[in-house]
């Protein structure tokens, strides 16, 4: 199969030619048994059922989901560590856990069958991206703690890839091991691939003359823009895969390459809702809330992702609905002087802006009475015209979004790089 072509149905797994009742009927039976598997084995979870006054047996087909109370991160850190686990923990094979940078990390675990499955995902994932059994697969995603590049790893070998476990950091030797492994994949966040494109250019090398064929981005919400910037500078197929480690890490939905129109969830194993982010109510868009289906040692119920989104009808895999691009997070929503501003929309700017590279980080201050949103962008190398690519930039800001910014255009290579999640705001306000 040639990139961008429909797969051939025996590439599929059984269930990706399922028809959406058959898949609902699949998805009612392992929804009971999620919901009575959490009630009899999670205290949080009998206690919390027991308060809103609904049992497992109310649940008769998915739509009850909604009388169903929500978890939230929050219920992960107030039951640190094991607290959340359904099995003993001598029955769970492998725990993650979020950095913790603001309080209590979350963490979460996996018997061995959750860690199959989890690899059937990501397989199924990264081919639905184009990958093929055969491919190697760069992996620059972060090892440890973090499920990315475990979570990708374990998939590219479950498909039968070649994988090159790099992890994040290192971006001179990344480069170099891209330019003689010849990989036709990588995974990695969008904003260190971005970083890897600079990385060739100071090297002398052209970027889009490598090996790489596809590249599955995650772990950060990115923009169009973004994606037509990858693909330009690396002559590649740029596409979206979308997880987090509450709900089992990445690999619950994924874009296909051959239409690139939003990320299909494996609705076999993960549940989609979309809720009113402040009345909690179901909504046609808005907060994306998870149930799992199939997770033995961490099972969670409407879990609240802070993700911003809307469903969508399957396209690629009709019996999968798909989600659009996350837009943005109810906890990274800046609210500035009474306007609501995501930093994606500052970046869909910052890359319609000459002269301006795609790193860029939002400051927030409050030097008297009044917040002020400093933008900071790298330029491209060699680009002199600073002064009025900020002020197009502080124009374009304030006709697109509505607010005044101010903007401070810096030298490239100055602002610091990431590896894993970019840290796109900085709130130095003092609340």
């Amino acid at each position: 199969m040639r990139l961008g072509e429909s797969p051939t149905p025996e590439i599929l797994d059984p269930i990706e030619r399922v028809s959406r009742d058959e898949l609902a009927a699949v998805q009612l039976e392992r929804l009971q048994w999620t919901l009575d598997h959490a009630y009899r084995n999670v205290p949080f979870y009998r206690a919390r059922f027991d308060e809103h006054g609904v049992h497992p047996r109310d649940c008769k087909e998915p739509a009850d989901l909604a009388k169903f109370p929500f978890t939230t991160k929050q219920d992960l850190r107030d039951n640190y560590p094991f607290g959340m686990f359904a099995v003993p923990r001598e029955e769970v094979s492998r725990v993650h856990a979020s950095s913790g940078t603001t309080g209590k990390p979350t963490v979460v675990g996996y018997t061995s069958r959750d860690i199959e499955i989890w690899s059937d995902v990501m397989a199924r994932s990264i081919r639905a991206a184009g990958g093929r059994r055969g491919d190697i697969v760069h992996v620059a995603y972060g090892y440890g703690l973090f499920t990315g590049g475990l979570g990708a790893h374990y998939g590219a070998e479950r498909l039968g890839c070649t994988v090159v476990p790099v992890s994040g950091g290192m971006t001179p030797r990344q480069v170099q091991l891209i330019t003689d492994f010849r990989p036709s994949v990588i995974m990695v966040t969008p904003s260190y691939m971005l970083a890897l494109a600079d990385e060739f250019e100071a090297q002398g090398i052209d970027a889009r003359a490598s090996s790489l064929k596809v590249g599955i981005f995650g772990a950060e919400p990115w923009t169009e823009e973004m994606r037509k910037e990858i693909e330009e500078r690396f002559d590649l197929h740029a596409v979206d895969i979308y997880g987090l480690s509450e709900v089992m890490g990445p690999g619950i939905a994924q874009e296909c390459v051959e239409t690139k129109d939003g990320l299909h969830i494996w609705e076999d194993h993960f549940l989609p809702e979309t809720v009113d982010p402040f009345t909690g109510e179901v909504a046609d868009e808005g907060e994306l809330v998870f149930t799992s289906l199939t997770k033995e040692a961490l099972p969670i119920i409407r879990y609240r992702t802070r993700d911003l989104t809307k469903l969508l009808p399957g396209t690629a895999r009709p019996a999968f609905r798909r989600m659009e691009k996350v837009t943005g997070r109810t906890d990274d929503m800046i609210i500035l002087r009474g306007v609501n501003v995501f930093p994606t929309q500052i970046e869909e700017i910052v890359l319609r802006t000459p002269g301006l590279s795609p790193h860029f980080q939002v400051h927030l201050t409050r030097p008297g009475r009044l917040d002020v949103m400093t933008v900071k962008v790298e330029s491209r190398p060699g680009f002199t015209g600073h002064d009025e690519a900020a002020a197009a930039l502080s124009r374009a800001v304030k006709d697109t979004v509505g607010v005044s910014v101010e903007v401070e255009i810096v030298a490239p290579e100055t602002l610091e790089r990431s590896v894993g999640k970019l840290k796109r705001v900085l709130d130095k306000r003092d609340n």
